[in-house]
This record gives structure tokens, sequence and C-alpha cells, in this order.
């Protein structure tokens, strides 16, 4: 009997042990993962509090993400296509910052960021001269063009997400390393 004990405690401490050692292991990255995220979440956080709506809403009146060199306004769908996107891409810092709405933290985790793709299935509409499209409850317009690469029917075909990075993107995963950066529009 003693014996049986000595080998029942001997076995429960080597599956202790051995079952600590993996996610032990694992911990740094998973920390280092959910520090990353933690501070773009609070980053946001703060920007959302700072802003209004009726802040977001003048911002996007005045057309301040817009600056000298931004892509032009246009009517159709293909001109919205740039072969140079790469010198023809502006990010938010470059508009001098993103002054529009701000998804609250709480909402953005639910739908967005990289693990929510996404496909638009129609193409975007055209409204004052940039393309406009719907996802999880807003409208978001789109203030570059988008690339080449990506081909006619992108919207259709490609799975995309939103994230936020001193502003909204729209990435494709089939591309990620693209971003063209929208606004929530009103």
């Amino acid at each position: 009997m003693n014996m049986l004990r000595t080998t029942t405690w001997a076995a429960t401490a080597l599956l202790l042990c051995l079952g600590s050692a993996t996610p032990l292991e694992a911990a740094p990255q998973k920390d280092k993962d959910n520090r990353g995220r933690e501070k773009q979440e609070r980053r946001q956080q703060q920007v959302q509090e700072r802003r209004s709506q009726q802040q977001a809403r003048t911002w996007q009146r005045q057309r301040t993400w817009a600056p000298q060199g931004a892509w032009p306004q246009n009517r159709g769908w293909n001109q919205h296509q740039s072969p140079q996107w790469h010198t023809q891409h502006r990010s938010w810092p470059q508009r001098g910052g993103y002054g529009g709405y701000v998804i609250p933290q709480n909402r953005f985790v639910l739908q967005f960021g990289s693990q929510h793709g996404f496909r638009l299935r129609n193409r975007p509409a055209i409204v004052g001269g940039y393309p406009r499209f719907s996802y999880g409850g807003y409208q978001f317009m789109m203030v570059d063009p988008w690339p080449e690469g990506w081909g006619p029917n992108w919207y259709a075909n490609d799975d995309v997400y939103i994230d936020y990075d001193d502003g909204y993107y729209l990435y494709n995963r089939r591309d990620p390393g693209i971003g063209i950066a929208i606004s929530i529009v009103f």
C-alpha cells in the first residue's frame, strides 16, 4: 500500500511538472502580444474620450483629411485604382492625423481588427467623389486609392479587415502590408 501511494504521488508530481512547462514557455509571447494589444486599446480609448461626435463631424466637413497632394475626388470606380499606390497613398500622420469618429473599444474588439475579416460583396458607392461602404453598423469612406495589384473585383473576392493605427485602415488579407486610409462618415 505504501508503494502504491509513493508511485501515485510521484506520477502526480511528474504530471504537474510536465503540465506546467508548456504554459510557462508560451506565457512570454502571449504576454507580449497582450501588452501590445492593451497599449493599442488604451491609445484608441484616449482618442475616443477626447473627441466628441460633433467634433468628428466638423473634421469631416472641413475635409482636413485631404491635405495638399492627397488622392483627388473622382466620379468613377476605376479612377480610384492606383498603379503607383506607394507614392499616392497617405497615412493618417501624413494627413495631419485622424480627427474623425473613433469606435468605442468595447464595440471595436467585437467586430474589427485582423481577427474579424469580411467581404464587402458589393462595389463601394461613389459619394462626394470618394468610395463608401458599410460594415459593423458604420459607414466608411476610402480616402486612399486602392492598389492596382488588388484587382478590379477585390471587394467581392477578397477578405478584408479594418484596423486602427492612429487612424482607420482597410487591409486586404491577400496583401496585408497595404492599408487604405478610411474614415467613418455620418
